[in-house]
């Protein structure tokens, strides 16, 4: 690999480190007018709230690999609980040998 195959690996990389953080970061105030100006103008990267469609399928297919038929999932949200901290906590502590 050459010097010249890793500066466009780094500047591909950028591109799309770039892109992400465009797309995940929280609106910002609008720019100065002078550089409003000279730089082209383009329609802001649409925010997704919520949780991607890929995210979507794995919590599917770990759904149905749980249960063992495919499931209609209407509904995914976060519940706050600290019942799985406590648990795995519970089963390291019991895997200690005490004796």
């Amino acid at each position: 690999m050459t010097v010249a195959d890793l500066e466009a690996q780094i500047l591909e990389l950028s591109k799309r480190l770039a892109e992400l953080e465009a797309r995940n970061a929280p609106s910002r105030p609008a720019a100065e007018p002078s550089t409003a100006a000279s730089a082209p103008q383009t329609a802001p990267a649409p925010v997704v709230e919520g949780i991607t469609e890929e995210e979507v399928l794995a919590i599917s297919a770990a759904v149905a690999a749980f249960l063992g038929v495919r499931a209609h999932i209407r509904q995914i949200r976060l519940l706050s609980s600290t019942a799985w901290a406590q648990q795995g906590r519970v089963s390291i502590q019991a895997s200690h040998r005490l004796g």
